[in-house]
């Protein structure tokens, strides 16, 4: 039997010879017609390679010697093809869609229900064959559009508006109709779309909230809904909710108690958390507590679509803020809970109730803290000073809210980080409220955070007084009073100081303490600027132009919010903050800091967020309050993070249906 093999491989062979030499004498002819390339002669070769590996092993055998075997494959043998990127289609409904493997999503949807679903549906981008499997050819235009061209298409429209309050309603709708969409907007355009759809826009966009109400977004638990909010919770769709911003429109940016209209915050940092925090839409929960309003003119409001009462305070609130708090950890055990926006007479009690046994944190006083830190690490380095050195600062705080207070706890524990003593650190600092520096003599009119930056002496001078008597290094505005930081008070800070940092964070715009162009130009351009709303860079009289940096909590939150969750952090620790602040200093490159810049620039913003949940996750390890993250896992972090990150891109949809054989 061998024998017989054997003289069928020699015969098999001989003519392999021949058709090569043949294709080889006439390769120029066959490639000119396009019928048989001239790499079939490889392909012959190669069929010559893999049937002469079947012959049997037989030491008697003569084909033993395989000097007839090819040896030497072709180059392009060398590439893996599985490596080599495959070619984007460059026209038809593909063109521009990748044609790969993408794990697709089961939904209980069909039919028309998927085009009213913002999270699945994908408009003109559906392809023929999702049109037929999902039940809806024949509702939508012939022509199939790709995400790229879609969003070509709405930025046109976008951009044609001149209102930054119509372009926040155009995006909003796009938000309500297809959310993949929205998202890689967002990515995408980062810098055009951040401020329209949080800060400075979504102050006004909150106010005419009622005004404009077209689909609800999120959750709201009134007073009337005690005793059912364990069973309320079940009434949101989706199972896995990592994160919930929640307010009770108390203290909305500067504008004060908006009630329910609120809830334009919560949706805009959440919009956030998806697009510079990689978590997907499913994953998020905006909720208002809708405990009233002391807003009179709410009150008085025919169309005002909250609680017509008189604003829920004493034991009967934080009754209702507990009955919420246990009902969504009851659903969502692992979420994590970000207050937004409480007043300060109640922001810094519910975060001390809670921030030990639930995962949660407060944006205005810790993710303000942070930020301001992570700002201020910027501006030493901007300065050319030691980052380390802030103990040596004089810190002139504005306003002794529960942002103004905030960051001064975040930065005395920097400090205490950096090797300072207790007295030491609290010695950098100077509190200023509407009555005056912090004092002694005003302990029994503060609350206890206050009383523990309160001087020995000058208790109630002015801020002006105080920036005459201590010369601070540092001016931190959070009072949302506007203008508060005059051409005075300015150029006297700065005829002491060579290059004074002056950060007036309050939003929107109207309410920060000075402008971008009023620092520069009462400090002659020597000063390190960054606000919590966006400026234009400022262009001086003999021609030099600055940078501005934003001083926005949205540098940090979405890190945090993603570590935490991605870990099963069981509690969001102050030295959480500070590695947060620290990481997101350190993005800042040396170019950043020769511009005078203070933040990485907010195009890496997901870059940023990537940074700071690194940081966060290995600080949680360390702590030992990562339940989530694997041994194996954390050898790479980065990688792992960035596995879990959300990006908005269309994947395949199928029906979920139960199959029986």
């Amino acid at each position: 039997m061998f024998r017989s093999t054997a003289k069928l491989t020699r015969q098999l062979l001989q003519s392999s010879r021949m058709l090569t030499s043949s294709l080889s004498s006439s390769s120029s002819t066959f490639a000119k017609s396009r019928l048989f390339p001239a790499s079939a002669a490889v392909t012959c070769q190669s069929w010559k390679v893999a049937h002469l590996s079947t012959a049997p092993n037989n030491s008697d055998d003569e084909y033993d010697n395989n000097d007839d075997i090819l040896t030497t494959p072709p180059s392009r043998s060398h590439v893996n093809p599985w490596e080599e990127p495959e070619d984007m289609p460059t026209s038809g409904e593909w063109e521009g869609c990748k044609r790969g493997f993408m794990k697709p999503i089961q939904i209980s949807a069909r039919g028309v229900e998927i085009l009213h679903s913002p999270l699945y549906n994908k408009g003109t981008a559906f392809k023929s064959g999702e049109r037929d499997r999902l039940r809806f050819r024949g509702l939508l235009p012939h022509r199939v559009m790709n995400i790229n061209k879609q969003k070509e298409r709405f930025l046109i429209g976008l951009r044609e508006l001149e209102s930054n309050i119509r372009k926040n309603i155009m995006l909003e709708d796009l938000h309500d109709r297809n959310e993949t969409l929205y998202h890689r907007i967002l990515v995408d355009h980062i810098e055009e779309m951040a401020p329209l759809i949080y800060t400075p826009t979504v102050g006004q966009a909150c106010q005419e909230l009622s005004a404009r109400f077209r689909r609800p977004r999120g959750m709201y638990f009134t007073e009337e809904d005690r005793g059912h909010m364990a069973a309320m919770v079940y009434n949101w769709p989706h199972n896995d909710v990592r994160v919930i911003v929640v307010t009770d429109g108390s203290r909305i940016l500067g504008l004060g108690d908006l009630g329910a209209n609120g809830m334009g915050i919560p949706v805009g940092k959440l919009s956030l958390y998806c697009a510079a925090g990689g978590i997907a839409p499913h994953r998020v929960l905006p909720v208002v507590l809708d405990v009233g309003t002391d807003n009179q003119e709410l009150l008085n409001d025919e169309f005002y679509l909250g609680v017509q009462k008189p604003r829920l305070r004493g034991k009967e609130y934080f009754h209702l803020v507990d009955e919420f708090m246990n009902a969504v950890r009851y659903r969502w055990p692992r979420v994590l809970v970000q207050f937004e926006d409480f007043d300060s007479s109640v922001a810094q009690r519910l975060l001390d109730k809670y921030r030990n046994t639930h995962l949660c944190f407060n944006d205005d006083i810790q993710g303000t803290g942070a930020t301001s830190l992570a700002g201020l690490m910027g501006a030493l380095r901007a300065k050319g000073e030691d980052v380390n050195s802030l103990g040596d600062q004089r810190i002139l705080i504005a306003g002794a809210g529960s942002a103004g207070i905030g960051i001064a706890q975040v930065l005395y524990q920097a400090m205490l980080e950096q090797g300072y003593s207790e007295s030491q650190a609290k010695d950098a600092f100077y509190v200023v409220d509407q009555h005056g520096l912090l004092g002694k003599e005003r302990m029994a009119t503060l609350n206890p955070e206050q009383q523990a930056f309160a001087r020995d002496v000058d208790s109630g001078l002015p801020l002006l007084d105080v920036v005459k008597k201590y010369k601070p290094t540092m001016l931190v505005g959070v009072t949302a009073v506007g203008g508060l930081f005059t051409e005075g008070l300015v150029r006297e800070m700065a005829s002491h100081v060579e290059r004074p940092v002056i950060f007036p964070l309050s939003n929107p715009t109207t309410k920060a303490e000075c402008t971008a162009e009023q620092a520069f130009e009462w400090t002659d351009g020597r000063c390190v600027f960054a606000s919590g709303s966006p400026f234009d860079p400022v262009e001086m009289e003999d021609g030099r132009i600055f940078s501005t940096s934003q001083c926005n909590n949205m540098y940090v939150f979405p890190g945090i919010g993603l570590g935490a969750t991605i870990c099963g952090a069981k509690k969001v620790t102050d030295r959480m903050l500070y590695v947060a602040a620290k990481a997101l200093a350190e993005c800042l490159t040396p170019e950043d800091a020769a511009r005078g810049q203070v933040f990485p620039h907010i195009s890496k913003i997901r870059s940023v967020s990537h940074a700071v949940a690194v940081a966060v996750i290995e600080e949680a390890i360390r702590e030992g309050i990562n339940t989530k993250v694997s041994p194996d896992d954390a050898k790479n972090l980065k990688a792992y993070v960035d596995r879990k990150m959300y990006y908005p891109e269309y994947v395949p949809l199928i029906e979920k249906r139960t199959i029986s054989i």
